[in-house]
This record gives structure tokens, sequence and C-alpha cells, in this order.
């Protein structure tokens, strides 16, 4: 994997993204796949795309990406979402339960951000080394909830448009026009998803394509 990392890097690459699937190949561990990564490169950006929180204790989060910020600094983003991830019997396995509530989302983004500012006196709960980071943290959506979110605090926001295209256009359109400046950046920022396949020849590549083309499929 660090290898095929090298080789993006040579093409131009800026940034990494690992995703976060359970039951998948790369997606269960995260935070490991990313380390592996970071240690394999030296200078293009690694980051998560995306941790769905709804899934972890935010201090967990922010004590694993903490500890990747601080072996590998200015390197690590992390884009965080509220989507399952996984379908329901993994999902219960994971949260033990499925009773959580989608709109706790919003106040666990908050409390991780907070693990990831500088520690204040009497503070009782500390991420470490996650405290003073600042990791960069991305909005991760496929709807308007992700775009008003990541607007109100502030954040920068990846669109889900490789699998959820119909709401792209809407979605960028109030983020920017609801973006209110922060600490964290001064200005509105979007990163899109986009399906691309590589191969020796157009026809190879379309022949790929075309396993994509049935993951849509099978989600219908």
């Amino acid at each position: 994997m660090p290898d095929l990392c090298s080789q993006t890097v040579k093409r131009g690459a800026h940034r990494n993204v690992r995703p976060g699937i359970w039951c998948s190949p790369t997606g269960p561990a995260t935070a490991v796949v990313i380390a592996h990564v970071a240690a394999g490169t030296s200078t293009i950006r690694v980051g998560a795309g995306g941790v769905m929180l709804p899934n972890h204790a935010p201090l967990v989060i922010a004590e694993q990406f903490g500890t990747l910020a601080a072996l590998h600094p200015g390197r690590i983003d992390l884009g965080v979402g509220r989507a399952p991830g996984s379908d329901q019997l993994t999902a219960r396995a994971l949260r033990r339960t499925l009773t959580g509530d989608v709109d706790q989302f919003p106040q666990d983004v908050m409390e991780l951000l907070h693990y990831f500012e500088p520690a204040q006196p009497n503070q009782a709960i500390r991420a470490v080394p996650g405290e003073g980071t600042r990791v960069p943290v991305w909005i991760l959506g496929s709807s308007l909830f992700g775009a008003q979110l990541a607007a109100h605090l502030g954040l920068p926001f990846a669109f889900a448009s490789h699998f959820a295209p119909a709401q792209m256009m809407q979605a960028i359109h109030l983020y920017r026009a609801q973006f209110q400046p922060s600490a964290y950046r001064d200005e509105p920022h979007v990163m899109l998803g986009l399906n691309i396949v590589a191969a020796p020849t157009d026809e190879e590549a379309r022949f790929l394509f075309t396993s994509i083309q049935q993951a849509f499929v099978n989600l219908r």
C-alpha cells in the first residue's frame, strides 16, 4: 500500500484518504492503515474518509488521530460522518445497540474538536496526545445535513458525490452560502468524491468500471 501511495505522489497527488467501511479489506481499522501508509511515505497527507463517529467514542478517535498527528506532524486529516458504514448486524456488533440518536452527531463532532484543542486548567478529561494537535477535521456527507453542519462549525466539507451525486450542487451552494468563518477555516473549502479507474488501456478501464456500476445496482 505505501508503494502505491508513493506512485501517486510521483504523479502529483497531495492527499491519500482511507475509507472507514467495516467488513471490507482495508476499511475496518482506519487508523492502523493510515499509520502504515504515513510511515511508508514522507510528504503526502494521509486521512480518514472517514470515521463513522456514531460507532466510536469521540475521546478514542481523538487519542488515535492525536497519536498519528504526533508521529506524522502536519500530514494527518480526519474526516467524520454519521452513517453506519455497515449493515445492521455489523452496526449492532460495533455499537452494542442500535438505539443511538443520529441527532447526537453534531455534539459528538464538537466534543471531538474540543479534545484537539489545548487543555484547559482543571479539565477533567483530556486526549493524550490529541490535545493541542488541532488535527484538521472534515465533515463528510451525502446530503444537505452535512453541508449545513460543516458551514455552521466553519469546517471543510467533503461531499460523497462518488455514490450520491443527486444533491451535490445544492449541497455545495448551501455550504458556501451559510459558511461561518471559524478558528479552523477563514473561508469554505469543498472536496468531492469521484470514481476513477486506472488501467493500461481504455478498454480495460471501462471493463473494470462495470464492477463499480454493478455495486451501485446492488445498492438499489
